[in-house]
């Protein structure tokens, strides 16, 4: 694969849009000015990313009218009151209906700043610059926006597709170790899910992916991207197969929701949540535990969690669980395993085995 590459999500009526994949590209107005129907732009940052790579991006932008919103960092801040922000400098600043709001920032940023979008003046124009791994290969893509609520995650939100995604991958050069290291469990998912061929070559390349090798992220994101683009094109609203994508999601939300949100980072729960589910798929009789040996020691070399902190209690996991969006008219609906690469959604699982896996029977 070259060292940049461009994919379409594709979902038809004139919505299709490219994600732009590479290193360096920060700054290629011909990859952003397509997408922008106006010359008004809000660009949605954070205080840590600001600093880094406003600058970067400034090219892209010039000659338009650009403002810019610098929130706070981390999971403790995607509320309602850090969109009403965003609002307040919408309307302060006169930005009309074909203003574009543009993401510059992890998965938080992304989906506080859709959110906004999605709402202001009944829906503007939105473009994802992801500079997080877990974003890059994950939230940037799909459509889904929204904030978090005391009682659940992510509960308040609305899908609003961008217009374009720009990953460039050079951002990533200042990614703490931690966050790389949770941003890699959404490309083991996609591996788990639908893609062992992508499975087993994170076998084989953890190693230069954690080492940052330019080349070998630019085909992770790809993958991860291509991977994703399939499914959402299949299923834009989670009707179906796009609940696929939650595996470890439901355990994880419940370990996030348990320790407080951003005491764990989302990708580290989601690995612990990929491991109980597949855990519970082997009690299942689904998967075979050579298997779940393979899925701990991938997750492992990553430098992953594979199992809930022992501060979680299991009984306020279970609870947690029963306040997921997947729950449909009182039944639970959990994404599991029959091989890697052959997730299911379903809900004939045996909640005493759930129970028990969660020390909460």
């Amino acid at each position: 694969m070259s060292a940049r590459t461009t994919l379409t999500v594709r979902l038809g009526g004139g919505r299709d849009y490219p994600i732009h994949i590479g290193a360096g590209i920060l700054g290629e107005a011909e990859l952003l000015r397509p997408h922008l129907p106006g010359r008004q732009v809000m660009v949605v940052t954070n205080e840590t990313v600001a600093p880094l790579y406003l600058d970067a991006l400034a090219p892209a932008l010039e000659g338009l009218e650009r403002r810019e919103v610098v929130l706070p960092d981390g999971e403790a801040h995607k509320t309602l009151a850090t969109v009403a922000g965003i609002w307040d400098a919408l309307l302060d600043a006169g930005f009309h209906r074909t203003a574009t709001v543009l993401a510059l920032g992890g998965g938080v940023v992304g989906d506080i700043a859709g959110f906004a979008a999605a709402c202001y003046q009944r829906g503007v124009a939105f473009v994802q610059v992801p500079t997080t791994l877990l974003a890059q290969v994950d939230s940037s893509v799909g459509g889904k926006t929204g904030v978090n609520h005391p009682l659940g995650k992510n509960m308040i939100g609305a899908f609003h597709q961008p217009r374009c995604v720009l990953a460039d991958v050079a951002t990533l050069d200042t990614l703490p170790e931690r966050e790389l290291r949770a941003g890699l469990a959404e490309v083991i998912k996609y591996g788990l899910i639908r893609d062992p061929d992508l499975f087993a070559w994170l076998e084989a390349r953890m190693p230069a992916l954690l080492a940052r090798e330019r080349r070998a992220l630019v085909e992770a994101v790809a993958h991860s991207c291509r991977n994703k683009a399939a499914v959402v094109a299949a299923d834009e609203r989670e009707a179906g197969q796009r609940a696929l994508l939650n595996l470890g999601h439901t355990f994880g939300h419940a370990i996030e929701r348990v320790l407080g949100y951003g005491i764990w980072l989302h990708g580290e729960a989601v690995a612990a949540g990929m491991v109980l589910a597949a855990r519970l798929s082997v009690e299942m009789g689904w998967l075979e535990p050579a298997a779940l040996e393979r899925i701990v020691a991938l997750l492992e070399a990553a430098g992953l969690p594979t199992a809930p902190p022992r501060e979680a209690d299991g009984g306020a996991m279970l609870e947690a669980m029963g306040l997921d969006k997947k729950v449909a008219d009182g039944r639970w609906r959990l994404v599991l395993l029959r091989g890697i690469g052959r997730a299911v959604v379903t809900d004939a699982f045996d909640r005493n085995a759930l129970e028990r896996l969660l020390g909460a029977g």
